[in-house]
C-alpha cells in the first residue's frame, strides 16, 4: 500500500465521513466486559479512539479515570462538543507510540488492524510499556484475511498469538461469541497481560 497512514490519512478519512469501522456504539463483547468489572477507579485508555463509543459507555457506566487516544483532531473535537462532561485531559491527541502513562485496562477495538502488519511488534512493545504491572489489554481482532489491501489489515489467531506472546502472557484469545451480526465469526476476543517479573 502506497500511501503512509499518518494523521493526514486518518483526517481525511474522518472528514470525509469514510468511517466504515465505526458502528455507531460501544460492541458487545467491550460492553460486556466493562459489565463485569467492579472497580471503576481503573485507569483505562482507549487506543485509536475515533469517536470513542467504548468510553463514552464506560463512562456513563461510572469509571471516572478512561483516556482516549487519536492520531486525528476531528473526531476528537466533535467528542468534546458532544460530552463536555469528559474531562479534557483524559483526551488526548497524539501518536499511539509517543504516547506516555500507565493503564490498568487498554481496549482494543478497530485499532490494530488500523496499523500496518510491520508496525506490530512495535505496537505490542509499546502496550506492554503502557499496562500496569497487573495491567490487562482487552479486545477483539480480525480473524480473517481481507482480499484488499488495508486498513482493516487483518490476520489469523497463530499470527497474533505469535506476536502477542513476545511481550505478553495471553490469557484467552478465542472466537468471540457476541459479536455484531456483520462481524460474527470473523473476530477472535482476547485477553492478555504483562509477563510475571523473573
Amino acid at each position: 500500500m502506497s500511501q503512509a497512514l499518518d494523521e493526514n490519512y486518518w483526517t481525511s478519512r474522518y472528514l470525509d465521513q469514510n468511517t466504515g469501522w465505526d458502528v455507531g456504539e460501544a460492541t458487545v463483547p467491550l460492553k460486556q466486559y466493562l459489565d463485569q468489572i467492579v472497580n471503576h477507579g481503573l485507569e483505562i485508555l482507549v487506543p485509536g479512539a475515533g469517536n470513542a463509543h467504548e468510553a463514552v459507555y464506560a463512562h456513563k457506566k461510572g469509571f471516572k479515570n478512561v483516556h482516549i487516544l487519536d492520531f486525528a483532531e476531528p473526531p476528537l473535537r466533535q467528542f468534546k462538543e458532544r460530552f463536555p462532561e469528559f474531562p479534557k485531559g483524559h483526551i488526548h491527541h497524539e501518536n499511539f507510540f509517543d504516547h506516555q502513562g500507565q493503564y490498568d485496562l487498554i481496549l482494543e477495538q478497530t485499532f490494530f488492524c488500523a496499523l500496518k502488519p510491520n508496525l506490530r511488534n512495535d505496537y505490542i512493545k509499546k502496550m506492554a510499556e503502557l499496562l500496569k504491572p497487573s495491567g490487562r489489554l482487552v479486545g477483539v481482532l480480525f480473524d480473517v484475511d481481507f482480499e484488499k489491501d488495508g486498513p482493516p489489515f487483518g490476520g489469523a489467531k497463530q499470527d497474533y498469538l505469535e506476536v502477542f506472546s513476545q511481550e505478553l502472557e495471553i490469557v484467552t484469545m478465542e472466537r468471540c461469541y457476541n459479536s455484531i451480526p456483520p462481524r460474527a465469526g470473523n473476530e477472535l476476543f482476547f485477553k492478555a497481560k504483562r509477563k510475571s517479573e523473573v
